[in-house]
Protein backbone atom coordinates (compact mmCIF):
# COMPACT_ATOMS: atom_id res chain seq x y z
CA UNK A 1 0.00 0.00 0.00
CA UNK A 2 1.08 3.93 -0.42
CA UNK A 3 -0.35 5.93 2.36
CA UNK A 4 -0.17 9.40 1.01
CA UNK A 5 -1.55 11.00 4.81
CA UNK A 6 -2.81 10.21 7.93
CA UNK A 7 -5.42 12.72 9.60
CA UNK A 8 -7.58 13.65 12.41
CA UNK A 9 -10.55 16.08 11.29
CA UNK A 10 -14.26 16.67 13.16
CA UNK A 11 -17.33 15.22 11.16
CA UNK A 12 -17.64 18.82 9.40
CA UNK A 13 -14.00 18.05 7.63
CA UNK A 14 -11.84 20.69 10.23
CA UNK A 15 -8.56 18.86 10.53
CA UNK A 16 -7.25 18.91 13.52
CA UNK A 17 -4.08 17.32 12.19
CA UNK A 18 -2.77 15.79 9.84
CA UNK A 19 1.14 14.14 8.94
CA UNK A 20 1.85 13.69 4.83
CA UNK A 21 3.75 10.92 4.07
CA UNK A 22 4.77 11.50 0.94
CA UNK A 23 5.56 15.29 -1.03
CA UNK A 24 2.34 17.01 -0.92
CA UNK A 25 1.69 20.10 -1.23
CA UNK A 26 -0.67 22.15 1.47
CA UNK A 27 -3.28 22.89 -0.77
CA UNK A 28 -3.21 19.45 -2.22
CA UNK A 29 -4.21 17.74 1.48
CA UNK A 30 -6.16 20.93 2.68
CA UNK A 31 -8.51 20.01 -0.61
CA UNK A 32 -8.91 16.51 0.03
CA UNK A 33 -9.47 16.43 3.54
CA UNK A 34 -12.07 19.96 2.75
CA UNK A 35 -13.52 16.86 0.60
CA UNK A 36 -14.28 14.03 2.90
CA UNK A 37 -17.28 15.07 4.67
CA UNK A 38 -19.15 15.79 1.17
CA UNK A 39 -18.02 12.01 -0.55
CA UNK A 40 -18.94 10.52 3.04
CA UNK A 41 -22.41 9.34 3.30
CA UNK A 42 -24.03 8.48 6.69
CA UNK A 43 -26.32 6.31 5.46
CA UNK A 44 -24.30 3.08 4.75
CA UNK A 45 -21.67 1.48 6.63
CA UNK A 46 -18.59 1.12 4.80
CA UNK A 47 -15.48 2.57 6.28
CA UNK A 48 -14.07 3.48 2.80
CA UNK A 49 -15.18 5.79 -0.10
CA UNK A 50 -13.25 6.14 -3.63
CA UNK A 51 -12.72 9.32 -5.57
CA UNK A 52 -11.07 9.48 -9.30
CA UNK A 53 -7.59 9.39 -7.37
CA UNK A 54 -7.31 8.79 -4.16
CA UNK A 55 -9.30 6.16 -1.85
CA UNK A 56 -10.64 7.35 1.88
CA UNK A 57 -10.48 5.50 4.69
CA UNK A 58 -11.69 6.57 8.17
CA UNK A 59 -13.16 5.29 11.47
CA UNK A 60 -15.46 7.10 14.27
CA UNK A 61 -14.11 8.19 17.12
CA UNK A 62 -16.59 9.46 19.76
CA UNK A 63 -17.07 13.20 17.73
CA UNK A 64 -13.68 13.09 15.43
CA UNK A 65 -12.72 10.79 12.83
CA UNK A 66 -9.19 8.90 12.09
CA UNK A 67 -8.70 9.46 8.58
CA UNK A 68 -6.27 7.82 5.77
CA UNK A 69 -5.65 8.92 2.85
CA UNK A 70 -4.20 6.33 0.30
CA UNK A 71 -4.01 5.14 -3.61
CA UNK A 72 -6.65 3.41 -5.02
CA UNK A 73 -4.12 0.70 -5.82
CA UNK A 74 -3.58 -0.22 -2.58
CA UNK A 75 -4.73 -3.03 -0.56
CA UNK A 76 -8.27 -2.28 0.95
CA UNK A 77 -7.66 -4.68 4.14
CA UNK A 78 -4.14 -3.82 4.88
CA UNK A 79 -5.74 0.24 4.56
CA UNK A 80 -7.74 -1.33 7.60
CA UNK A 81 -5.44 -3.45 9.88
CA UNK A 82 -3.32 0.22 9.66
CA UNK A 83 -6.28 1.98 10.55
CA UNK A 84 -7.41 -0.37 13.27
CA UNK A 85 -3.33 0.69 13.92
CA UNK A 86 -3.47 4.40 13.94
CA UNK A 87 -7.02 4.06 16.14
CA UNK A 88 -5.29 2.67 18.95
CA UNK A 89 -2.39 4.91 18.90
CA UNK A 90 -4.72 7.72 19.42
CA UNK A 91 -6.35 7.12 23.21
CA UNK A 92 -2.66 6.19 24.17
CA UNK A 93 -1.70 10.03 24.30
CA UNK A 94 -4.86 11.39 24.57
CA UNK A 95 -7.69 10.80 27.48
CA UNK A 96 -10.27 12.86 26.09
CA UNK A 97 -10.94 12.45 22.36
CA UNK A 98 -11.61 16.14 21.79
CA UNK A 99 -10.42 19.34 19.96
CA UNK A 100 -8.56 20.72 22.40
CA UNK A 101 -6.82 17.19 24.20
CA UNK A 102 -5.93 16.26 20.30
CA UNK A 103 -4.40 19.58 19.56
CA UNK A 104 -2.21 19.35 22.76
CA UNK A 105 -0.99 16.62 22.33
CA UNK A 106 -0.20 16.91 18.38
CA UNK A 107 3.54 16.38 18.83
CA UNK A 108 3.26 13.10 20.48
CA UNK A 109 1.09 11.71 18.03
CA UNK A 110 2.86 13.08 14.58
CA UNK A 111 5.85 11.19 16.60
CA UNK A 112 3.78 8.32 16.89
CA UNK A 113 2.50 8.24 13.28
CA UNK A 114 6.15 8.38 12.08
CA UNK A 115 6.74 5.05 13.75
CA UNK A 116 3.74 3.78 11.94
CA UNK A 117 4.54 4.30 8.42
CA UNK A 118 7.36 5.44 6.72
CA UNK A 119 7.93 7.08 3.10
CA UNK A 120 4.15 5.89 2.67
CA UNK A 121 4.90 2.30 3.40
CA UNK A 122 3.19 0.60 6.69
CA UNK A 123 6.59 -0.57 9.20
CA UNK A 124 5.72 -3.79 10.85
CA UNK A 125 5.75 -2.81 14.11
CA UNK A 126 3.01 -3.33 17.21
CA UNK A 127 1.59 -0.85 19.93
CA UNK A 128 4.12 -2.35 22.41
CA UNK A 129 6.67 -1.33 19.90
CA UNK A 130 5.30 2.36 19.13
CA UNK A 131 5.00 2.88 22.96
CA UNK A 132 8.58 1.81 24.03
CA UNK A 133 10.11 4.28 20.54
CA UNK A 134 8.45 7.33 21.72
CA UNK A 135 9.55 6.63 25.30
CA UNK A 136 13.08 5.91 24.64
CA UNK A 137 14.82 8.27 27.35
CA UNK A 138 17.56 10.90 27.09
CA UNK A 139 20.62 10.07 29.89
CA UNK A 140 21.43 13.80 29.60
CA UNK A 141 18.35 15.44 29.53
CA UNK A 142 17.67 13.42 32.94
CA UNK A 143 21.16 14.90 34.46
CA UNK A 144 19.80 18.32 33.48
CA UNK A 145 16.29 18.48 34.67
CA UNK A 146 18.06 16.74 38.23
CA UNK A 147 20.44 19.46 38.22
CA UNK A 148 18.06 22.10 37.39
CA UNK A 149 15.96 20.56 39.96
CA UNK A 150 18.34 21.07 42.81
CA UNK A 151 18.93 24.36 42.30
CA UNK A 152 15.42 25.27 41.89
CA UNK A 153 14.99 23.71 45.70
CA UNK A 154 18.54 25.69 46.77
CA UNK A 155 16.97 28.85 45.59
CA UNK A 156 13.78 28.21 47.67
CA UNK A 157 16.18 27.66 50.66
CA UNK A 158 18.18 30.89 50.37
CA UNK A 159 14.66 32.65 50.18
CA UNK A 160 13.53 30.80 53.14
CA UNK A 161 16.77 32.25 54.67
CA UNK A 162 16.40 36.00 53.68
CA UNK A 163 13.07 35.57 54.82
CA UNK A 164 13.65 35.13 58.43
CA UNK A 165 16.66 37.33 58.40
CA UNK A 166 14.39 40.09 57.90
CA UNK A 167 11.70 39.34 60.20
CA UNK A 168 14.02 38.96 62.38
CA UNK A 169 15.46 42.59 61.95
CA UNK A 170 12.06 43.62 62.34
CA UNK A 171 11.34 42.49 65.36
CA UNK A 172 14.36 44.11 66.18
CA UNK A 173 13.48 47.43 65.23
CA UNK A 174 10.06 47.14 66.73
CA UNK A 175 11.54 46.32 69.99
CA UNK A 176 13.85 49.55 69.87
CA UNK A 177 11.24 51.57 69.28
CA UNK A 178 8.89 50.46 71.88
CA UNK A 179 11.94 50.53 74.17
CA UNK A 180 12.92 54.39 72.86
CA UNK A 181 8.84 55.37 73.35
CA UNK A 182 8.73 54.03 76.87
CA UNK A 183 11.77 55.56 77.88
CA UNK A 184 11.07 59.32 76.53
CA UNK A 185 7.57 58.86 78.44
CA UNK A 186 5.45 59.44 76.09
CA UNK A 187 2.51 56.97 75.67
CA UNK A 188 3.28 55.89 72.07
CA UNK A 189 3.25 52.23 72.25
CA UNK A 190 0.05 51.67 71.07
CA UNK A 191 -0.10 54.35 68.27
CA UNK A 192 -0.03 52.96 64.95
CA UNK A 193 2.32 55.71 62.95
CA UNK A 194 2.41 55.46 59.16
CA UNK A 195 5.14 53.26 57.66
CA UNK A 196 7.96 54.75 56.83
CA UNK A 197 10.10 51.98 56.94
CA UNK A 198 11.81 49.63 54.00
CA UNK A 199 11.15 46.36 55.81
CA UNK A 200 9.64 44.19 53.28
CA UNK A 201 6.21 42.51 53.50
CA UNK A 202 4.90 39.33 52.88
CA UNK A 203 3.65 40.18 49.53
CA UNK A 204 7.40 41.40 48.61
CA UNK A 205 9.34 38.38 49.74
CA UNK A 206 6.77 36.25 47.18
CA UNK A 207 8.76 38.51 44.35
CA UNK A 208 11.76 37.17 42.81
CA UNK A 209 13.86 39.81 43.54
CA UNK A 210 16.83 40.97 45.16
CA UNK A 211 16.44 41.51 48.70
CA UNK A 212 18.46 43.63 50.63
CA UNK A 213 19.02 43.92 54.40
CA UNK A 214 16.39 46.74 56.11
CA UNK A 215 17.38 50.12 57.67
CA UNK A 216 16.84 49.93 61.46
CA UNK A 217 14.86 52.98 62.16
CA UNK A 218 12.40 54.01 65.51
CA UNK A 219 9.07 54.78 62.74
CA UNK A 220 8.67 50.93 62.20
CA UNK A 221 5.46 49.53 63.44
CA UNK A 222 5.73 48.12 66.41
CA UNK A 223 5.47 43.98 66.80
CA UNK A 224 1.72 42.82 67.92
CA UNK A 225 0.98 39.33 69.81
CA UNK A 226 -0.81 38.35 66.66
CA UNK A 227 0.03 35.31 64.44
CA UNK A 228 4.13 34.70 63.23
CA UNK A 229 4.26 35.31 59.57
CA UNK A 230 4.07 31.85 57.91
CA UNK A 231 6.23 30.75 54.88
CA UNK A 232 6.50 27.28 53.04
CA UNK A 233 3.58 25.70 54.93
CA UNK A 234 3.55 22.47 52.79
CA UNK A 235 6.86 21.28 54.12
CA UNK A 236 6.63 22.60 57.53
CA UNK A 237 7.69 19.23 59.26
CA UNK A 238 10.91 19.51 57.19
CA UNK A 239 11.70 23.04 57.89
CA UNK A 240 11.49 22.70 61.26
CA UNK A 241 14.05 19.59 61.57
CA UNK A 242 16.39 21.61 59.17
CA UNK A 243 16.46 24.60 61.09
CA UNK A 244 16.99 23.09 64.17
CA UNK A 245 19.57 20.58 62.88
CA UNK A 246 21.38 24.35 61.52
CA UNK A 247 20.75 26.12 65.03
CA UNK A 248 22.68 22.49 66.33
CA UNK A 249 25.78 23.62 64.22
CA UNK A 250 25.17 20.74 61.33
CA UNK A 251 25.69 22.70 57.73
CA UNK A 252 22.28 21.15 55.97
CA UNK A 253 21.01 21.01 52.45
CA UNK A 254 17.41 20.93 51.60
CA UNK A 255 18.15 19.36 48.60
CA UNK A 256 20.26 16.62 49.96
CA UNK A 257 18.00 15.85 52.58
CA UNK A 258 15.03 15.28 50.48
CA UNK A 259 16.58 13.36 47.72
CA UNK A 260 17.64 9.62 48.10
CA UNK A 261 21.19 8.32 47.43
CA UNK A 262 21.96 9.13 44.29
CA UNK A 263 22.95 6.46 41.64
CA UNK A 264 26.36 5.85 39.80
CA UNK A 265 26.39 8.28 36.96
CA UNK A 266 29.35 8.91 34.36
CA UNK A 267 31.15 11.67 34.39
CA UNK A 268 31.14 14.09 31.49
CA UNK A 269 33.86 13.88 29.32
CA UNK A 270 34.24 15.83 26.19
CA UNK A 271 34.99 12.89 24.11
CA UNK A 272 36.70 13.92 20.57
CA UNK A 273 34.04 13.29 18.26
CA UNK A 274 34.46 13.30 14.25
CA UNK A 275 31.76 14.06 11.70
CA UNK A 276 30.15 10.37 12.22
CA UNK A 277 30.01 9.50 15.85
CA UNK A 278 28.71 6.35 17.67
CA UNK A 279 26.79 6.36 21.33
CA UNK A 280 26.45 3.29 22.39
CA UNK A 281 24.43 3.59 25.93
CA UNK A 282 23.14 0.29 27.40
CA UNK A 283 21.16 -0.20 30.83
CA UNK A 284 20.60 -3.15 33.31
CA UNK A 285 18.24 -4.06 35.53
CA UNK A 286 18.50 -7.22 37.89
CA UNK A 287 16.99 -8.59 40.79
CA UNK A 288 18.76 -12.00 42.54
CA UNK A 289 17.62 -13.70 45.70
CA UNK A 290 19.37 -13.51 49.15
CA UNK A 291 19.85 -17.01 49.45
CA UNK A 292 20.60 -17.86 45.35
CA UNK A 293 19.11 -17.49 42.01
CA UNK A 294 18.17 -14.69 39.80
CA UNK A 295 15.07 -13.63 39.61
CA UNK A 296 15.18 -11.44 36.67
CA UNK A 297 17.87 -9.68 34.57
CA UNK A 298 17.14 -7.36 31.52
CA UNK A 299 19.16 -5.72 29.86
CA UNK A 300 18.45 -2.81 27.22
CA UNK A 301 20.81 -1.44 24.66
CA UNK A 302 20.76 1.43 21.96
CA UNK A 303 23.12 2.96 19.09
CA UNK A 304 23.29 6.76 18.45
CA UNK A 305 24.59 8.08 15.17
CA UNK A 306 25.08 11.51 15.07
CA UNK A 307 26.28 13.24 11.23
CA UNK A 308 27.52 16.79 11.69
CA UNK A 309 28.92 16.61 7.73
CA UNK A 310 26.54 16.58 5.06
CA UNK A 311 29.23 14.56 2.98
CA UNK A 312 28.65 11.76 5.22
CA UNK A 313 24.95 11.50 4.91
CA UNK A 314 24.21 8.21 3.20
CA UNK A 315 26.80 5.83 4.60
CA UNK A 316 26.63 2.11 5.56
CA UNK A 317 28.10 1.09 9.31
CA UNK A 318 29.31 -2.30 9.04
CA UNK A 319 29.23 -4.58 12.46
CA UNK A 320 30.77 -7.75 13.90
CA UNK A 321 27.77 -10.08 13.82
CA UNK A 322 29.46 -12.58 16.04
CA UNK A 323 28.07 -11.30 19.49
CA UNK A 324 25.74 -13.31 21.73
CA UNK A 325 22.84 -14.41 20.10
CA UNK A 326 20.83 -14.46 23.29
CA UNK A 327 20.61 -10.40 22.22
CA UNK A 328 17.73 -9.26 20.59
CA UNK A 329 18.63 -7.05 17.93
CA UNK A 330 15.66 -4.57 16.40
CA UNK A 331 16.65 -1.54 13.70
CA UNK A 332 15.21 1.27 13.22
CA UNK A 333 12.02 1.32 10.75
CA UNK A 334 14.15 3.62 8.38
CA UNK A 335 16.72 1.00 8.76
CA UNK A 336 16.82 -2.16 6.16
CA UNK A 337 16.34 -4.88 8.10
CA UNK A 338 17.22 -7.60 5.38
CA UNK A 339 20.67 -5.90 5.24
CA UNK A 340 20.91 -5.66 8.49
CA UNK A 341 19.98 -9.65 8.82
CA UNK A 342 22.24 -10.81 6.18
CA UNK A 343 24.59 -8.71 6.16
CA UNK A 344 25.52 -7.22 9.70
CA UNK A 345 25.05 -3.75 7.93
CA UNK A 346 23.25 -1.04 8.81
CA UNK A 347 21.59 1.06 6.56
CA UNK A 348 18.81 3.23 5.14
CA UNK A 349 16.52 1.61 2.79
CA UNK A 350 16.36 2.19 -1.14
CA UNK A 351 15.55 5.46 -1.81
CA UNK A 352 16.49 7.14 1.36
CA UNK A 353 18.12 10.62 1.12
CA UNK A 354 20.14 9.17 3.79
CA UNK A 355 20.76 10.19 7.60
CA UNK A 356 19.07 13.24 9.30
CA UNK A 357 22.04 15.91 10.59
CA UNK A 358 23.36 17.78 13.89
CA UNK A 359 20.75 15.70 15.84
CA UNK A 360 21.11 11.77 17.29
CA UNK A 361 19.25 9.61 16.28
CA UNK A 362 18.87 5.73 17.05
CA UNK A 363 19.46 3.49 14.21
CA UNK A 364 19.90 0.14 16.33
CA UNK A 365 18.85 -1.16 19.49
CA UNK A 366 18.81 -4.40 21.14
CA UNK A 367 17.51 -6.62 24.32
CA UNK A 368 18.52 -9.35 26.75
CA UNK A 369 16.19 -10.77 29.03
CA UNK A 370 17.48 -13.79 31.28
CA UNK A 371 17.54 -15.93 34.23
CA UNK A 372 20.72 -17.57 33.70
CA UNK A 373 23.25 -16.89 36.56
CA UNK A 374 26.13 -16.98 34.04
CA UNK A 375 24.94 -14.19 32.71
CA UNK A 376 25.33 -11.85 36.26
CA UNK A 377 27.89 -9.80 35.66
CA UNK A 378 28.46 -8.89 38.87
CA UNK A 379 27.27 -11.41 42.16
CA UNK A 380 26.70 -10.00 45.70
CA UNK A 381 26.35 -12.54 48.72
CA UNK A 382 24.87 -11.17 51.51
CA UNK A 383 25.95 -13.84 54.79
CA UNK A 384 23.97 -12.63 58.32
CA UNK A 385 24.58 -14.80 60.79
CA UNK A 386 22.92 -14.48 64.12
CA UNK A 387 24.88 -14.15 67.80
CA UNK A 388 23.44 -13.60 70.99
CA UNK A 389 21.38 -10.98 69.91
CA UNK A 390 23.67 -9.25 67.06
CA UNK A 391 24.92 -10.24 63.55
CA UNK A 392 28.22 -10.85 61.87
CA UNK A 393 27.66 -9.91 58.09
CA UNK A 394 30.12 -11.06 55.23
CA UNK A 395 29.23 -9.44 52.33
CA UNK A 396 31.24 -10.87 48.98
CA UNK A 397 31.17 -9.42 45.34
CA UNK A 398 32.56 -11.45 42.50
CA UNK A 399 32.81 -10.01 39.02
CA UNK A 400 31.75 -13.07 36.86
CA UNK A 401 31.92 -10.94 33.08
CA UNK A 402 36.11 -10.71 33.46
CA UNK A 403 35.82 -8.31 30.27
CA UNK A 404 34.40 -5.51 32.34
CA UNK A 405 35.48 -2.59 34.36
CA UNK A 406 33.07 -1.43 36.69
CA UNK A 407 33.33 2.61 38.32
CA UNK A 408 32.57 4.38 41.11
CA UNK A 409 30.88 0.66 42.63
CA UNK A 410 28.49 1.66 45.66
CA UNK A 411 26.90 -1.60 47.66
CA UNK A 412 24.53 -0.10 49.72
CA UNK A 413 23.56 -2.14 52.87
CA UNK A 414 20.33 -0.96 55.03
CA UNK A 415 20.89 -1.04 58.51
CA UNK A 416 18.54 -0.56 61.84
CA UNK A 417 18.86 2.95 63.29
CA UNK A 418 18.70 3.58 67.08
CA UNK A 419 21.87 1.09 67.19
CA UNK A 420 24.77 3.08 67.09
CA UNK A 421 27.43 2.34 64.18
CA UNK A 422 28.37 -0.98 62.63
CA UNK A 423 31.54 -2.62 64.29
CA UNK A 424 34.00 -2.92 60.97
CA UNK A 425 36.35 -5.59 60.24
CA UNK A 426 38.31 -6.69 57.34
CA UNK A 427 37.26 -4.96 54.14
CA UNK A 428 38.43 -4.23 50.78
CA UNK A 429 38.22 -0.81 49.45
CA UNK A 430 36.41 2.26 51.46
CA UNK A 431 32.80 2.88 53.60
CA UNK A 432 30.64 4.99 54.44
CA UNK A 433 28.07 5.06 57.36
CA UNK A 434 24.94 7.44 57.05
CA UNK A 435 23.35 7.06 60.42
CA UNK A 436 19.97 9.37 59.18
CA UNK A 437 19.59 7.18 56.16
CA UNK A 438 20.23 4.06 57.99
CA UNK A 439 22.87 3.11 55.09
CA UNK A 440 26.30 1.69 55.21
CA UNK A 441 27.69 1.98 51.53
CA UNK A 442 30.59 0.12 50.65
CA UNK A 443 32.75 1.94 48.07
CA UNK A 444 35.27 0.74 45.37
CA UNK A 445 36.40 2.85 42.97
CA UNK A 446 37.29 0.15 40.78
CA UNK A 447 36.01 -3.73 39.91
CA UNK A 448 38.08 -5.07 37.16
CA UNK A 449 40.19 -8.50 36.47
CA UNK A 450 43.00 -7.09 38.64
CA UNK A 451 40.71 -7.17 41.58
CA UNK A 452 38.17 -9.29 40.92
CA UNK A 453 36.75 -10.76 44.48
CA UNK A 454 36.68 -8.90 47.56
CA UNK A 455 34.90 -8.54 51.05
CA UNK A 456 33.46 -6.56 54.20
CA UNK A 457 33.16 -8.19 57.65
CA UNK A 458 30.74 -6.09 60.37
CA UNK A 459 28.51 -6.49 63.27
CA UNK A 460 25.88 -4.97 64.95
CA UNK A 461 22.77 -5.70 66.96
CA UNK A 462 20.31 -6.75 64.34
CA UNK A 463 18.01 -9.09 62.80
CA UNK A 464 19.49 -11.01 59.58
CA UNK A 465 16.13 -9.99 57.59
CA UNK A 466 17.14 -6.02 58.32
CA UNK A 467 19.84 -6.11 55.84
CA UNK A 468 17.97 -6.71 53.02
CA UNK A 469 17.53 -5.65 50.49
CA UNK A 470 20.90 -4.75 49.03
CA UNK A 471 21.28 -2.33 46.32
CA UNK A 472 24.47 -1.57 44.00
CA UNK A 473 24.82 0.82 41.39
CA UNK A 474 28.49 1.57 39.15
CA UNK A 475 28.73 2.55 35.53
CA UNK A 476 31.11 1.28 32.98
CA UNK A 477 32.90 2.02 29.46
CA UNK A 478 32.36 -0.87 28.33
CA UNK A 479 28.94 -2.66 27.92
CA UNK A 480 27.66 -6.60 28.06
CA UNK A 481 26.22 -6.57 24.34
CA UNK A 482 30.06 -7.27 22.11
CA UNK A 483 28.91 -5.70 19.64
CA UNK A 484 31.90 -4.22 17.04
CA UNK A 485 32.21 -1.61 14.18
CA UNK A 486 34.62 -3.01 11.69
CA UNK A 487 34.04 -0.08 9.51
CA UNK A 488 31.87 2.69 8.29
CA UNK A 489 31.86 3.21 4.43
CA UNK A 490 30.30 5.43 1.73
CA UNK A 491 27.20 4.11 0.43
CA UNK A 492 28.06 4.69 -3.54
CA UNK A 493 31.65 5.00 -3.69
CA UNK A 494 32.62 2.66 -0.70
CA UNK A 495 35.60 4.65 0.67
CA UNK A 496 35.93 4.72 4.13
CA UNK A 497 35.19 7.17 6.58
CA UNK A 498 36.94 8.11 9.60
CA UNK A 499 34.02 7.84 12.91
CA UNK A 500 34.81 7.97 16.93
CA UNK A 501 32.71 6.11 19.29
CA UNK A 502 31.95 5.99 23.08
CA UNK A 503 30.09 3.12 25.31
CA UNK A 504 28.53 3.49 28.53
CA UNK A 505 26.65 0.79 30.70
CA UNK A 506 24.37 2.35 33.82
CA UNK A 507 22.32 0.64 36.34
CA UNK A 508 18.79 1.20 36.85
CA UNK A 509 18.35 -1.28 39.12
CA UNK A 510 20.57 -3.61 40.71
CA UNK A 511 19.14 -5.29 43.67
CA UNK A 512 19.92 -8.27 46.22
CA UNK A 513 16.28 -9.30 47.83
Amino acid sequence: MVLLAAAICTKNGKALLSRQFVEMSRSRIEGLLSAFPKLMNTEQQHTFVETESVRYVYQPLDKLFMLLITTKTSNILEDLETLRLFARVVPEYCRVLEENDILENSFHLIFAFDEIVALGYRENVNLAQIRTFIEMDSHEERVIMAVRKTQELEAKEQMKRKAKELQAARVSAGKSRTFLSGFAGGNTVNQQPQRTDNVPTVGDLAQPQEISAPKQTFNSRPTGKGKAMKLGGKNKDIDVFVDKLREEGTEVSTAAALKPTSKAIPPVVNTPQSSVHLKFEEKITLTAGRHGGLQNMEVRGLIMLRITDAGFAKIEIVVDNNFSKDFQMQTHPNVDKKLFTQDGIIGLKQGGKGFPLNNEIGVLKWRLQTKDEDQIPLTINCWPNQNDGACDVTIEYELQSKGLELNDVTISVPVPSGVGAPNIGEIDGEYHFDAKKGVLEWKLPVIDASNPNGSLEFSMPSHPDDFFPVNVSFYSTKTLCDLQIKEIRQCESKSLVKFTQERSLMVDKYEVV
